[in-house]
């Protein structure tokens, strides 16, 4: 276990690049849609490549906001009925939702190298804007690594392991110590 304690770390590091990096590219597209807003209520006519360009921005948002939610366990997840079933077969169905996680990783980390490598096109946001496909296409293999990365944090990913019990617990034992006024 000492070998998965600085990979937790670095699993929590990265997740804060990501939501870093998330926040940045809505601030960017918001920006961009607010520069184009401003010119036509300033100029009458519109600018030709604010909604191309800000549209770059959108791969990158769901891609690593998707790898931010497996990290806090929001992720889709059939929680109710994982919670009825009897522990064997939480842990069993836990592990296999683990590995499925780990094969999408896997997936996107091995295509979307292949996807990268191969974007030679170049999107013409503007007669001067050019941007390469690389740009948005890079995204895919980076999810994959972090998503692999993340799954260092095992059961913690999956908020169906939870105790509900030990926070009713917690929270009832905080609300006692409390002092009333």
């Amino acid at each position: 276990m000492q070998l998965l304690q600085p990979l937790r770390q670095l699993s929590d590091r990265v997740n804060q690049a990501a939501i870093v990096a998330c926040v940045t590219c809505v601030l960017v597209m918001l920006g961009i849609s607010f520069t184009a807003f401003i010119y036509k209520l300033v100029t009458g006519s519109s600018l030709s490549w604010t909604y191309s360009l800000a549209r770059l921005f959108l791969p990158w948002i769901g891609f690593l906001s998707m790898t931010i939610s497996l990290r806090y366990g929001e992720h889709v997840a059939m929680t109710l009925l994982v919670r009825s079933l009897p522990r064997i077969l939480r842990t069993f169905s836990a592990a296999l939702c683990l590995v499925i996680i780990a094969v999408f990783g896997i997936l996107l980390l091995w295509y979307g190298w292949n996807y990268f490598t191969s974007a030679n096109q170049i999107y013409m946001v503007s007669d001067q804007i050019q941007v390469s496909a690389k740009f948005t296409a890079i995204v895919v293999p980076i999810s994959g690594a972090i998503i692999l990365l993340h799954l260092v944090q095992g059961f913690d990913l999956l908020e169906h392991f939870i105790d509900d019990d030990a926070l009713i617990d917690e929270y009832i034992g905080a609300r006692n110590t409390e002092k009333r006024s």
